[in-house]
């Protein structure tokens, strides 16, 4: 039987926004990233409040503000309770970056769109997952698993989404095919 898969963008498609997308496949619905910008703008947040109670998952690519910028506030702000995945270096150098942009807002001013409780509690919630390493999701993901590969930027990640017997979704935004001095390119071959 063939899956139904739909991709709803909340940013990051038709301009350079941060991305942020939800994959249903089925009645599965994954969360591709939730970067935000600089100004923390609240349209994307708008555009995926409604949303919230259906996520399933989150799978998070790279480390940066613009990857999971978001990710704080939903947990924090809007209740966000799902399984979240990332690479163990997306993870950590994540942490780091939002640990950096509070102090960093709260330096110059009254910095409450969340805080460092929010963040932590965001992280805390976190699957940290090794490259090439397969997860099988639970629950109503029965059937679908995930992999994460190297998206040959430092700590990024490029998510191989399989439903069993079915074709692969590859999530694979910021990827660098190049080898480079301190980092090999991504290689698309290992993913077949």
């Amino acid at each position: 039987m063939t899956s139904i898969v739909k991709l709803t963008a909340f940013s990051g498609a038709k301009d350079d926004a941060p991305p942020c997308y939800l994959l249903q496949i089925d009645d599965y619905n994954i969360l591709l990233d939730c970067g935000w910008d600089e100004r923390l703008s609240m349209g994307m947040i708008d555009r995926i409040k409604p949303r919230i109670p259906e996520i399933d998952c989150v799978l998070l690519s790279h480390p940066d503000i613009t990857h999971l910028g978001a990710l704080p506030y939903l947990v924090g702000q809007l209740k966000l309770d799902c399984e979240i995945y990332a690479t163990v270096p997306v993870y950590k150098m994540g942490q780091m970056f939002m640990y950096d942009m509070f102090q960093s807002r709260n330096n110059y001013e009254d910095f409450t769109v969340f805080s460092l409780d929010d963040v932590d509690n965001a992280f805390e919630k976190i699957t940290q997952v090794k490259y090439q390493e397969p997860i099988a999701l639970k629950g109503k993901g029965e059937g679908l698993s995930i992999v994460a590969y190297p998206a040959g930027q430092l700590g990024g990640s490029i998510w191989k989404i399989t439903k069993d017997g079915e074709e692969d979704v590859v999530y694979a935004t910021d990827y660098n095919h190049k080898r480079e001095r301190h980092l090999n390119g991504c290689t698309m071959d290992v993913m077949s």
